[in-house]
């Protein structure tokens, strides 16, 4: 069973003010980054990206792997085009889910692709239990509220009938739940959450990051590196080619700065070592550049629904001299994870001539790395 998710990220907001909703920072990253990674968490994949064309390069760094599609002028019509995305190779089941509903959680995900296996579609749902009043300025009646529901998502569908019922529905809709039902599928609710809320107002933001940092996990990692020296005239150290009176032995190319940062995300994930990722008798990494090594840890970071948070790297050598390069190093580093250098450490120490490194024999490198997620 395939289980695919729309993220329809193309609004732009208008009761929000500024730039559009999606895009503002919550909690470390954008709100649709966290509605993507709710998604990405629950085990969905593939993911579509609806954004809006002007978006196209945000889009692009929410989620590694994620496949993307510019919307249309309304919500029904970017919907479509996220399912027609995935038409060549459908799944059995489609979430649709708001980039505006950065905290909805595995359980709720769960709820919902567990009652597709006996209904066309699911919707999580909450019972309204305030008094409705109809009026403006003044109270002009009452509503009841017996049988009404505030309607959430991600919102689930088996995908045949959801592209037929899209292909087929004329005009707007609120949400997918609506289509569905012109075209005569049955949609079950399923419990949703209080905290899935939707950003709409500036003040939801401070709800948000609330919740958000209720639930905040935070894992840490350390790794360690060492190289001798041998024939050649550079060292490689955190992504910067330092001249040298002689290389290392390495089978890629020997940057003890970042295989100790690399094996320090990997920890934090209880994903073993660069060894068992990369083998060293594997040909095709020999002298390899050491960057990918260290990027393909913070791939799977995100994919584990992780951000790197910040990075510390201590570099043990008597030689050569690492200050003047240290600008350089925490710009590489940054640049591989997609952090800001203001989050990556670098700094040199010696041995005081004492040990391996001491003798000038070679270098080594510890690394810690942080993550945060949601």
């Amino acid at each position: 069973m395939r289980v695919a998710g729309i993220i329809v990220a193309g609004g732009r907001g208008t009761r929000f003010g500024g730039a559009p909703k999606q895009w503002r920072e919550l909690a470390g990253r954008s709100i649709a980054a966290h509605a993507v990674a709710a998604l990405a968490r629950a085990g969905l994949d593939p993911l579509v990206i609806v954004h809006h064309p002007e978006d196209a390069a945000d889009a692009a760094r929410l989620h590694p792997g994620a496949l993307l599609t510019p919307g249309g002028s309304t919500r029904a019509e970017s919907v479509r085009a996220g399912l027609e995305r995935l038409a060549a190779d459908p799944p059995d089941y489609v979430l649709i889910h708001d980039a505006a509903r950065p905290c909805a959680t595995p359980d709720l995900v769960s709820r919902v692709v567990a009652a597709l296996s006996h209904e066309d579609a699911a919707a999580p749902g909450l019972p309204v239990t305030d008094t409705l009043w109809r009026g403006h300025d003044l109270v002009e009646g009452t509503h009841p509220r017996e049988g009404l529901w505030r309607a959430q998502t991600p919102q689930g569908f088996r995908f045949g009938p959801l592209l037929a019922a899209h292909r087929d529905h004329p005009g707007d809709a609120t949400d997918d739940v609506e289509v569905a039902r012109a075209a005569g599928l049955s949609v079950a609710i399923v419990p949703g959450d209080e905290d899935n809320l939707k950003v709409t107002h500036p003040a939801d933001l401070l709800r948000a990051a609330r919740i958000l940092e209720g639930r905040m996990d935070v894992r840490s990692g350390n790794g360690y590196d060492v190289h001798a020296f041998g024939p050649g005239d550079h060292v490689m150290l955190c992504g910067v080619r330092i001249s040298h009176d002689c290389g290392v032995l390495a089978h890629s190319d020997g940057d003890v700065g970042l295989h100790a940062l690399t094996d320090a995300i990997l920890g934090a994930l209880a994903l073993g070592d660069i060894g068992q990722h990369f083998p060293p008798s594997d040909p095709q990494w020999k002298g390899a550049d050491s960057t990918l090594f260290l990027r393909h840890a913070a791939t799977l970071a995100r994919e584990a629904g992780y951000r790197v948070s910040n990075v510390d790297v201590t570099l043990v050598c008597e030689a050569p001299k690492v200050g003047p390069h240290v600008a350089a190093m925490r710009s590489v580093v940054g640049d591989a994870l997609g952090i800001g250098p203001d989050r990556v450490g670098i700094k040199a120490t010696t041995s005081e001539r004492l040990g391996f490194t001491g003798r000038r024999e070679g270098l080594a490198a510890l690394a810690t790395a942080t993550l945060v997620s949601p």
